[in-house]
């Protein structure tokens, strides 16, 4: 885990070094289109935390399972209330959910482990991925999304 990761760091740092961006992945799934550092390094991070803690339900291309465990990619439930999935990933939820028009009812598990700095870095991940362009997810807006 600790050499992929100093991997990832090393052959970001070799790319914005070199001041040119690896070619846009057309399917949405590249973190391309990222300019600024600190965003770039929050997703990269956020990246190895979805795989640890959300890839095995919502999939690492983000498209669910089924009618069983909702998409991430597209999804516009997500989309329409960062706070509220700041929340979901710290709280988890359960009861009935609509997601792009269908409906989903199945228990989503809390991470209560999940520092606010993981929880932010997911959060940037989530949020500049798949087609979506929000840039940095902060860890005081993450505090203040936790505390509402």
């Amino acid at each position: 885990m600790k050499h992929e990761k100093f991997a990832l760091i090393i052959g970001i740092m070799l790319v914005l070094s070199s001041g040119c961006k690896p070619e846009a992945d057309r399917s949405g799934n590249s973190l391309a289109h990222i300019s600024d550092t600190k965003v770039m390094q929050y997703a990269l991070e956020g990246k190895l935390l979805y795989g640890q803690h959300c890839a095995n339900c919502h999939k690492d291309d983000g498209k669910g399972l089924g009618k069983l465990i909702p998409p991430l990619n597209p999804s516009d439930y997500m989309v329409e209330d960062i706070g509220r999935t700041v929340r979901l990933i710290k709280n988890g939820m359960e009861g009935e959910i609509m997601v792009n028009g269908n409906s989903y009812n199945q228990a989503m598990p809390a991470n209560p482990k999940l520092t606010n700095i993981e929880i932010a870095q997911i959060s940037t991940y989530l949020y500049n991925i798949w087609g979506n362009e929000k840039g940095l997810i902060s860890i005081p807006q993450v505090e203040v999304f936790l505390k509402k």
